[in-house]
């Protein structure tokens, strides 16, 4: 189907704006978000608030048990998020996490004729995840064309990031070109029940940077404040 997306909507700073330039575009947009065993529903509720206010045509969450394999921060309770800029790959990390999300998006878009998939991946003010790299999307791209019955009869796939070289700043200016009010949005790694930011964890530190840099006053409500 012409000028309709699915964009995955994780209820966080860069997939509202992803949500928005698609919109921008033309698209009819399918929002798609996980319950994947993440340590709060803060980020959900905001998608859901979000998906409803930019009315997409259909907004989905999918419960996905990743927390039952662990490995990161993120899903095991036993794991801290660290509180300090990390080198490397860091400990929030969820293993395969972006292939998995990308596999539903592009199941569903399968079903629904849609060939366009938007993702709010960032290889420039990122955490070093390798699954936001310019050669993971590419690669997911050529599997989705290989692997579908779509792509073989060449009803070709195309996964837009139109994030990826951007700074965080740039990203946050962009969204308010585009006229997104950033107090809906859910970044922190440990926010608490009301959806209120850390202020120290990795996401934390990047949106607040992204928000000095930009010379954008921050909206975010945090703990203790």
């Amino acid at each position: 189907m012409p000028n309709q997306a699915i964009v995955l909507l994780s209820g966080g700073l860069d997939s509202i704006t992803v949500l928005a330039e698609a919109i921008e575009q033309g698209h009819q947009c399918y929002a798609l978000s996980f319950d994947y065993g993440q340590r709060h529903n803060a980020e959900l509720a905001a998608a859901a608030q979000i998906a409803a206010k930019y009315q997409v045509v259909e907004h989905k969450i999918i419960n996905l048990g990743l927390a039952s394999i662990g490995g990161s921060a993120l899903t095991d309770e036993h794991i801290s998020v660290p509180n300090t800029l990390q080198t490397g790959i860091p400990v929030t990390y969820v293993p395969a996490r972006n292939t998995i999300f990308l596999a539903f998006a592009l199941g569903w878009a399968e079903v629904l004729g849609v060939r366009d998939i938007f993702i709010g991946v960032n290889a420039v003010d990122y955490s070093g995840y390798p699954d936001c790299r310019p050669e993971f999307i590419q690669a997911f791209q050529d599997l989705a064309n290989l692997a579908t019955k779509a792509g073989v009869e060449g009803g070709k796939f195309k996964i837009h990031t139109p994030l990826i070289d951007l700074s965080k700043a740039e990203i946050i200016q962009k969204g308010i070109n585009l006229g997104i009010d950033y107090r809906a949005t859910v970044s922190c790694y440990s926010a608490d029940i009301d959806g209120r930011a850390c202020g120290v964890c990795d996401a934390c530190r990047l949106r607040k940077t992204g928000f000095e840099h930009a010379g954008v006053q921050d909206p975010t409500r945090y703990q203790g404040v």
